[in-house]
């Protein structure tokens, strides 16, 4: 993390620590893909696939520390690469599972950790393969209608937009 100075733009990084919060503009993310060897790169550097890695890693981060019941994902993983979706995919059912965490306590209320559930809108196959539900959107009549698929019509239906 690269905080900026007010006074020239400088880093604290270069400068040591500010003595007040306020003398700070900003902060900047650097990020290494390939290993820890391998230069930094600033947020304004990557590709979309890499800047969406980012803010899920953030909200991931986010979620470990104050998790929520449920999250809305809007086709998180529509700049990702396969093996990206795929991670994320496993990770969104590891983190959603019940028996990762302590889900319910003795006196039957939720727990304060993990079994969140995740709603996620998605064009790929990689994510409906972890699904536990899937719903389409079907269009008739002027009229919008949600309704449970299974997951091979999903995937018939994702499949078929490649095409």
């Amino acid at each position: 993390i690269d905080v900026r100075d007010q006074e020239d733009g400088a880093s604290s990084e270069d400068e040591g620590r500010k003595e007040s919060v306020e003398n700070y503009t900003g902060v900047g993310i650097s990020v290494s893909f390939n290993s820890k060897h391998d230069d930094q790169q600033r947020i304004q550097q990557l590709s979309g696939g890499q800047k969406s890695l980012c803010a899920l890693a953030l909200v991931f981060a986010i979620q470990q520390c104050d998790p929520a019941p449920f999250y809305l994902f809007d086709e998180i993983d529509a700049n990702l690469d396969a093996q990206y979706r795929t991670a994320v995919a496993n990770h969104l059912r590891d983190i959603s599972s019940p028996s990762s965490s302590s889900s319910t306590q003795q006196n039957g209320e939720a727990g304060e950790e993990g079994g969140a559930q995740f709603i996620c809108t998605t064009f790929r196959p990689e994510m409906l393969r972890v699904a536990q539900k899937c719903y389409g959107v079907r269009y008739a009549k002027k009229s919008s209608n949600v309704v449970v698929v299974s997951r091979e019509e999903a995937l018939e239906f994702v499949e078929g937009e490649k095409q």
